[in-house]
């Protein structure tokens, strides 16, 4: 039996394309978190909004906003993830961006995640480069596969691997996270797929998404929830346009 692992969804509106406010509000909430949490995990660019501009706000991994989110590790004690826009330079003096999941630990150390699929229908594709691998994250002997939004309409990318066979049966992780910034419109496909990848891996699956409208209004009601492995699901907040909360939930 694996000791309980609590996890905060920070469920919120954010700044368009305003990373000084959005880290200033995120920290505010992030403060405000109970000290048994243990992961804080942030919507898909947390920092910008679902912006196609990376060329005006891409920062590299030793910029601000990477900083900001070591920083506020190391002081909550808590790991710190969410996506936001970083670029790489090339060997030729090209830029590369990538809409860059982050998992940053309390002591500085940290993985990363770069977004698998990208929305076209939005264009991602044309700004942003997309990932090749996964990344498994391990907390309490609980083994954690992040990833990104749109990724969640490709089961085949979260596929549950078997470590054990039989009644001691194991996967290759134990929780599925996708952030994200996940429109009202299609949140019907949001709260379906996650329940299914949940069902499908025999995991849990938490799903994180931002609020309110964004630079291109387009209204997002949030439906951040936690799933079981058998489908069941234990949270769900759909977000009223004025209200916008933390939860933390143990799971077992």
């Amino acid at each position: 039996m694996k000791d309980a692992l609590t996890v905060t969804l920070v469920q919120t509106q954010l700044f368009w394309e305003d990373k000084a406010a959005n880290l200033s509000m995120l920290e505010e909430k992030i403060k405000s978190i109970p000290d048994k949490t243990e992961i804080v995990v942030l919507p898909e660019m947390f920092s910008t909004g679902f912006s196609m501009m990376p060329e005006l706000l891409a920062e590299t991994m030793e910029g601000p906003s990477v900083a900001w989110m070591k920083r506020i590790s190391a002081e909550q004690r808590k790991i710190i993830t969410g996506s936001l826009i970083i670029k790489e330079e090339e060997e030729n003096g090209d830029e590369t961006y990538f809409n860059r999941l982050v998992w940053m630990l309390p002591n500085g150390q940290l993985g990363v995640y770069n977004k698998r699929h990208l929305f076209a229908y939005a264009h991602e594709h044309d700004h942003y480069t997309a990932g090749e691998k996964r990344l498994i994250a391990s907390v309490k002997d609980w083994k954690i596969n992040l990833q990104v939004c749109y990724d969640l309409r490709f089961p085949v990318w979260a596929r549950q691997v078997p470590q054990t066979a039989g009644e001691n049966w194991r996967g290759l992780y134990d929780v599925l996270i996708y952030v994200a910034n996940w429109p009202e419109r299609r949140s019907n496909a949001w709260k379906t797929l996650l329940q299914a990848r949940a069902i499908e891996n025999q995991c849990y699956v938490i799903g994180v998404n931002r609020v309110g409208a964004d630079g291109n209004d387009i209204y997002h009601s949030g439906d951040s929830m936690v799933v079981d492995p058998l489908g069941e699901v234990l949270y769900h907040k759909k977000m009223k346009r004025t209200f916008s909360p933390l939860r933390s939930i143990r799971i077992t």
